[in-house]
This record gives structure tokens, sequence and C-alpha cells, in this order.
């Protein structure tokens, strides 16, 4: 239901796009103010000042229309009106051209003078100010009419061209300054846009964040979201080649084995192996979707005490039997941090996993400093070579395969979904050589 009156008409009227509007957002304030100051102050001014000079030439009109309607003799008081009125700089015409009521309609002051003079003279019938230059009063004397005639610059004010121009030209001074500002401004929101709307249809357009705080952090975020965007869709495509890589060798083992059943009742070694297949291929769809969910989920952080929730993950660690030790001696019993907690505790226990599976002894480290967290998990394993190390963080990764499946490794996930879960916390996942277990280091370090 609609109250109140619609403005879609206006709604029309208006510019479209960004600069535009910016643009009548600035101009329109300042013609308003130089509307406002020339309407309410200078027409006022001026018409006060017009006022006032139209009061003393009204006196001076009166002292000669009183010297013509003088007594005696009639022609020495029109010579004697003439003396007087040329001393005051007046001419004056007896009998005189006739005169017409005449004003232009942009004189607005004219209007103030007509009321003036016809307030404070009475003999005053017509005054005519078509001449801008002149002003000429039809008078009514006692002996009959006659016509003064004076420069209209005696009552009122000069017009206020000069202030008006100097207004006009400083306001679209003004306004071209604060546009070249504005467009500097502007400049970051479209490229941002730019960069969006090419996103959207497919391409990648360069683009760096600039301009104030806030386009800035607009900027951030889309290149943070870009990026995530172009992992989630490069993970997807490494999924399902992994899916179709690694399920490809228990279903030809299944299929060899069903085929063989047609002929050669199967045994039950047979039928083992068939499940330990199925039991393969369930534990790498598993991992497909935990390392799909970890990349798409999206919880919030919570403030956590660290000792309590490090000191469960090993123990549930211990409970699994893996031989799991912490290690936190400068880390307080009530020091907190924020971050997402099922996000953390799933890369801490790939990271546990992955040490157990090729080292006999696992230990997690925690320091805590006054912005970051990090913790790191050590093992005495055989650890990965430097130059491994870029790939055995690539999803679906395994840099020895006849080893990871003789010990029961899935698809190869592990430390891609750690290092995953690394970069939405805010943080990165580090390998290394640990200096005392001789194995991999895996360190996690994260913003409090």
């Amino acid at each position: 239901m609609q109250i109140g009156p619609e403005f879609r008409w206006l709604k029309r009227l208006m510019p479209r796009g960004l600069y535009g509007r910016a643009v009548l957002i600035l101009l329109l304030p300042v013609f308003t103010l130089v509307l406002v100051v020339t309407v309410m102050f200078l027409q006022r001014h001026f018409d006060d000042v017009t006022r006032q000079m139209t009061r003393g030439v009204a006196e001076e009109i009166n002292f000669v229309a009183r010297s013509v309607d003088a007594p005696g003799d009639r022609a020495e008081a029109e010579r004697m009106a003439g003396w007087i009125a040329g001393n005051l700089g007046l001419d004056i015409e007896i009998p005189g051209d006739e005169v017409e009521n005449s004003r232009v309609f942009y004189d607005v002051s004219g209007r103030i003078v007509v009321d003036e003079l016809r307030s404070r003279v009475p003999e005053v019938r017509e005054v005519e100010l078509g001449d801008l230059h002149q002003v000429r009063v039809r008078m009514e004397g006692r002996n009959g009419p006659y016509t003064l005639t004076f420069e209209r610059e005696r009552v009122s004010a000069s017009n206020p061209h000069q202030l008006l121009v100097l207004l006009g030209v400083t306001a679209a001074l003004m306004t071209l300054i604060a546009g070249m500002f504005l467009r500097n401004q502007l400049r970051p929101i479209k490229q941002l846009a730019k960069a969006a709307e090419d996103y959207g249809k497919g391409r990648v357009t360069p683009y760096r964040p600039g301009g104030a705080a806030e386009i800035r952090s607009a900027g951030a975020a889309f290149m943070d979201m870009r990026n995530r965007l172009e992992r989630l869709a490069e993970q997807r495509g490494l999924m399902l080649t992994g899916i179709s890589h690694d399920l490809r060798t228990p279903l030809t083992r299944l299929q060899l084995s069903l085929s063989m059943m047609a002929d050669v009742p199967p045994d039950a070694e047979e039928i083992a192996a068939m499940q330990r297949d199925v039991e393969e291929m369930n534990h790498m769809i598993n991992a497909f979707l935990a390392y799909a969910r970890d990349a798409a989920q999206d919880g919030a952080a919570e403030t956590i005490l660290l000792r309590p929730f490090m000191e469960r993950i090993v123990d549930d660690a211990v409970r699994a039997g893996y031989a799991v030790e912490l290690e936190a001696p400068d880390m307080k019993p009530d020091e907190k941090a924020m971050f997402r907690p099922d996000m953390l505790r799933r890369a801490i226990e790939n990271l546990i996993g992955n040490a157990a599976r090729y080292g006999t002894r696992v230990r997690v480290a925690v320091s805590t400093g006054q912005r970051a967290v990090c913790v790191s998990v050590e093992d005495d394993g055989p650890g990965i070579p430097e130059d491994k190390v870029d790939e055995a963080l690539r999803p679906f990764s395994r840099l020895d395969t006849a080893r990871s499946r003789n010990r029961g490794e899935g698809a190869g996930l592990g430390l891609a979904i750690a290092a995953d879960n690394a970069r939405h916390l805010g943080g990165q996942l580090r390998l290394g050589r640990s200096a005392d277990l001789g194995g991999l280091k895996a360190e996690i370090a994260f913003p409090r």
C-alpha cells in the first residue's frame, strides 16, 4: 500500500550513474546557497538602500513642488522652482511632455521607487521607469502639470552584477576543483564495479584496491572472494579428477572379482578382499566430501580458551590410538583467542593423523603472542623433502603412492585440508623439518 505522494517522475530525472549523482549532490548545495544569498540577503539589502535613497529624493521633489505652488507671481515662482531644481540636480519641464506609468519586468527595485514617491509626494501622478538610466515624474501643481526628471542612480543602488558574477565564478571554480577530487575518489569504485562485472562474465580483470579506506576494504574483500571462488573451482576440478582416478583401481578389482564369481564360487579370502575394496572406496568418498565441506563452510568465529581446547584434541587423538603429547609451557590456563573452532580442530586432527601415519611419536606444541597463535605438529617420520613441499600441499597429491596405500592412506587430502583451513582462519600452513624429532614439522599460524 502506497502512503504519501509518489515521486517516480523525480527518479526518472535523476542521473543513473554514481558520478552524476555525486556531482548533483555537490552542485545542489552550492547553487542553493548562492540563490539563498542572492534572494534573501542581497535583494533585501538593496531594497532597503533603494527605499532610503528614494526618501531623500522625495524630500527634494517636495521642496521643488512647494516652490512651484508658491503664492504670488506665477512666472517668478516657476523661475525660482527651476533654479532650486537645477541646484538639486533635477530637470523641470513646465508643462512638460506626457509621462506614462511604466517599468520593465526585471526592475525589482523600481516598484519600491514608485511606492515611496507616491506615498511621500502627494503631487505625483505618473512615474516612468522605462529607461533604466533616468526617472521621469509627472507632477500636478496649483497652476498645472509639470515634469521632473533625474538620474536613476539617485534613487536605487547599483545592481549587484559584480557581486553576482563573483559568486557565480567562485562557485563554478569550487565546483570544478571539487569535481576533480570527486572523480579521483569515484575512480576506484568504478574500477571495482568493472572488475566485478567482468568476473561475473567469466573474465578476470587485473584489479588493485585503492581509494579511501572503505573502498580499499571493499576491494580487498572482493579480491579475497574472487580468489576463494577460484580456489573452489580449482578444488572441484581436482576433486572430480581424483575421484575418477582413485576409484578406478578398486572398481576394476571388484569388476574382475565379480566376473570370476560366475565360474568359481568365491572363497572367504576373495570376499574379504572385495569388502576391503568397498571400505577403501567408502573411505575415499568420505575424504572427498569432507574436503568439499571444509572448503565451503563459513562458521562464525568464537572466543575460546586455548589450553582446554588443545587438551581435548590431544586426548581424542590418544583415545584413537595415536602416541601424541602436548607441549605448551608458556600458555596460561585462562589465555583466549578468537577463531573458528571446528575449522582449527579439523586442521590439527588432519596433521596429527598424517604425522601418526608416518611416525611413531607425535608432538603438538602451542605458542602464543600478542597478535598471533602458532600450533605446530611434529613427528619422527621420514619428513618431506624441501623440493616436494608445494606438491605435498596440493589436493589429491601422494608423494609415495605405494607406501601410502600400504599404510591406509586415503585420497591425499590431509595436508590440503589443513592448508585450506589455515587460510580460512586468516593464517597459513608452513612445512619444515623438526629439529628435535627429525621428521615433518607442520606449523599453523593465525591471528588472535
